[in-house]
């Protein structure tokens, strides 16, 4: 059955998923690359984004490449697809990731800003969802085929989809930094409450690997 994921979301020990002042420089914020040593190294993220036949194997690299397992469609907010704020100033901007974006298949990229469907290389194809996130999901859906859908970020989108009991699976990475500020994941939030717990924990010398997973509670 189709599930709505997280995979490889890095936080700090302080529970920061990115830090303060985003920018075309600093994508993941002020010291957020700091977050994602664990994965940049991975035979998955080099073969992913760069095509390279080449990186780190273990425990780190099992969970990079279970986040691409099934999946059918992404969800995305829009700090996550660019820097740009407010009304599109135009079309220029066609995401971080250059002509062939690592997605390969439909991304819905959640704004408050119409913008027509930017069709990339590999199979990439931007869709941009001004109806919020429940309609982010039911085209997601449509577009899976039954297979799972990522919620690839950024914090914003994850919070509002956990307080909506919408997420299955969640797997995060905890990186030995602290980020001292930023935007935290789990503020506010009362995890157990909504029907999530702890299924699965590994380490690696980068990283907590943690998994959670909604019961029954939360059904």
């Amino acid at each position: 059955m189709s599930k709505l994921r997280v995979a490889s979301f890095s936080i700090s020990l302080d529970g920061y998923g990115a830090g303060p002042d985003q920018s075309i420089d600093n994508p993941l914020g002020r010291n957020g690359g700091e977050l994602h040593g664990w994965v940049f190294p991975t035979r998955t993220f080099q073969r992913t984004l760069f095509g390279r036949d080449e990186g780190s194997t273990g425990v780190d690299d099992d969970f990079a490449a279970r986040g691409f397992a099934n999946l059918g469609a992404w969800i995305l907010g829009r700090n996550m697809f660019g820097p740009v704020r407010g009304p599109w100033p135009d079309l220029e901007w066609k995401g971080w990731w250059g002509a062939n974006p690592p997605y390969h298949v439909p991304v819905f990229v959640l704004t408050h800003h119409p913008r027509p469907p930017l069709e990339m290389e590999g199979g990439t194809t931007f869709h941009f969802i001004t109806g919020g996130i429940h309609e982010a999901l039911t085209r997601a859906r449509e577009a899976a085929g039954g297979k799972d859908i990522r919620v690839g970020g950024g914090v914003s989108v994850i919070r509002a989809y956990l307080e909506a009991g919408l997420i299955d699976e969640m797997h995060l990475a905890v990186a030995p930094v602290l980020l001292g500020q930023g935007e935290h994941l789990f503020h506010g939030l009362d995890l157990r409450d909504l029907g999530y717990s702890c299924s699965e924990r590994a380490a690696s010398e980068k990283a907590m690997h943690l998994v959670l997973t909604r019961n029954a509670k939360g059904a």
